[in-house]
């Protein structure tokens, strides 16, 4: 019987895999066949330790991942991957699809990993779609769009042009404002011919 490889991956930085890790260990992966990726989107093509967990993957192993999203976010590239690893005689177990736990060497499994994988890329898309018809409709709104909330007001940067213009340097306008040059050039452009 082959070994269990791991995998967890979280796509910023600030979100944890704690769950993940504890949900692979309890399954059998053990510590030194577990791979981690933090800040790596399940879009890109290559990511450093999903990289090293296939190549880590020999005949008899599987891979196991608790969410099918953890792999990708297209049906094509999931379904490449899984053939690829039965190919080499690896198999591959989700542990979160549909409520159970799904093994691809089985096909059963082989099944309900295509169907998942489609309703995956199709749950990504659509809600792409509301986030992109979300925006339309704010911005035909004129209502902001989120992001970070503007540290610097508009009176900061009327009286920041007023010093550029008469004769403080740059360089210490925007350093007194904790901004960067090109922000204030930016955002200076408005109250130029006031």
């Amino acid at each position: 019987m082959g070994k269990l490889i791991g995998y967890a991956r979280v796509s910023t930085r600030d979100q944890s895999t704690d769950r993940q890790q504890s949900d692979l260990l309890a399954v059998g992966v053990r510590h030194d066949d577990l791979y981690v990726d933090h800040g790596v989107s399940g879009a890109r093509a290559s990511r450093p330790e999903f990289d090293r967990a296939l190549k880590a993957l020999i005949d008899g192993d599987t891979l196991v991942i608790t969410t099918l999203d953890r792999l990708g976010r297209s049906t094509q590239n999931m379904l490449d991957l899984a053939e690829e690893l039965r190919g080499r005689g690896v198999g591959l177990r989700v542990l979160n699809l549909g409520g159970g736990d799904v093994d691809t060497a089985t096909p059963m499994g082989s099944m309900l990993f295509t169907i998942m994988a489609a309703l995956a890329q199709m749950e990504h898309e659509i809600k792409r779609e509301r986030v992109s018809d979300s925006i339309q409709k704010r911005r035909a709104a004129g209502l902001p769009l989120g992001g970070r909330p503007r540290r610097i007001t508009d009176s900061q940067i009327r009286n920041a042009v007023r010093l550029v213009d008469s004769g403080e340097p740059v360089a210490q306008v925007v350093r007194d404002l904790g901004m960067s040059r090109a922000s204030f050039y930016r955002l200076s452009r408005a109250f130029i011919d006031e």
